[in-house]
């Protein structure tokens, strides 16, 4: 469970901090590659939250989904005399002039949520990255679509015998989006589902162009045909909900019901949970990622060696904190509201 693992990880951590750590003159510049992004709101605002704990001074800005002002934000804090940098990055493949901007100036530099490749990485001894396996997201979904098919048979609306679903993708080439689309279709298949997928596009984790990008499905399939939705996050996730709302499904008022499921276990799809008009959700763990890309940044900036034990957090190959998904469902919701 997501509580024993935070407890655990948070005593360890407490167990070692002295009071002089609690009193530092460490100034963290992040750049978040745009603030209006429902999980990434999540994690800045627990990135503020472990600063505070920490008596570190964190600045966060907003990237507005641009790189050439990341860029500019980035020099604005070197600048300014951050002793580490966090990045969200808007585009993971322009995070090799972002390490190097870093490695001039000495400063430790932590990827949050877009990893870089890893040779990008390994160019600066100083270099880390914190996120999740998108993979384990995706395969989350698949699992859940199956396990609601298996014990709702009359769910195969047309009793073929075979799942009908659409997909929502995030950005067209994001890793996040193509790792969840994949492993979901495969966690389906390894379940032993038969599926077909009637449409597939991009909504750009955005719920306005997931609403979109529904309706069209429903005008040219038809919403008999549709079985299940898969989205590559919550935010897309509910605007297919609210376009299904309007042809009367998922209301939670009655039993006409389309499984939908997203990924990140935001408190909105929490309460479509609760509210029986959304299956389920994958935790993608904000308040872990922002706590442990902190402290990699605190530990770091006071010329301290990061390791598991002075962040509270498994550090692997001496570069990557993994934060687990977690299944969410009717069954656990309320263990993550």
């Amino acid at each position: 469970m997501k509580k024993t693992v935070t407890a655990i990880a948070a005593g360890l951590f407490l167990a070692t901090m002295t009071s002089s750590a609690m009193a530092s003159d460490v100034l963290i510049g992040s750049c978040i590659y745009k603030f209006d992004d429902t999980f990434m709101t999540g994690v800045r605002n627990n990135m503020e939250k472990a600063a505070a704990d920490l008596g570190a001074e964190i600045e966060l800005v907003d990237s507005q989904n641009r790189q050439p002002a990341q860029n500019d934000q980035v020099d604005t804090f070197i600048t300014k005399g951050v002793t580490a940098l966090v990045i969200n990055p808007v585009d993971r493949s322009a995070a090799g002039p972002l390490v190097e901007k870093a490695k001039a100036e000495g400063l430790p530099i932590v990827f949050i949520n877009r990893e870089p490749e890893k040779n990008i990485l390994d160019s600066w001894e100083k270099a880390y990255y914190v996120g999740a396996k998108a993979e384990e997201s995706g395969t989350i979904g698949g699992q859940l679509i199956a396990e609601y098919f298996k014990a709702h048979p009359e769910a195969d609306k047309n009793g073929d015998g075979v799942v009908q679903y659409i997909l929502l993708k995030g950005e067209q080439g994001h890793q996040d989006a193509t790792l969840r689309s994949e492993y979901c279709v495969k966690a389906m298949l390894d379940a032993g589902l038969k599926i077909e997928e009637i449409g597939s596009d991009n909504a750009n984790w955005d719920k306005v162009q997931g609403h979109d990008k529904m309706k069209n499905f429903i005008t040219s399939q038809g919403i008999d045909a549709i079985e299940a939705v898969l989205a590559n996050n919550d935010d897309m996730a509910l605007g297919a909900i609210e376009a299904l709302k309007s042809e009367g499904y998922n209301t939670g008022k009655d039993n006409k019901f389309i499984p939908v499921v997203g990924v990140d276990a935001t408190a909105p799809a929490l309460q479509a949970i609760a509210a029986g008009q959304m299956l389920g959700t994958s935790l993608n763990d904000a308040k872990n990622q922002g706590t442990a890309a902190v402290r990699i940044a605190d530990v770091a900036s006071k010329g301290e060696a990061v390791t598991s034990e002075s962040i509270g957090y498994t550090l692997t190959d001496g570069k990557y904190v993994w934060i687990p998904y977690v299944k969410v469902n009717a069954e656990n919701y309320k263990d993550f509201m």
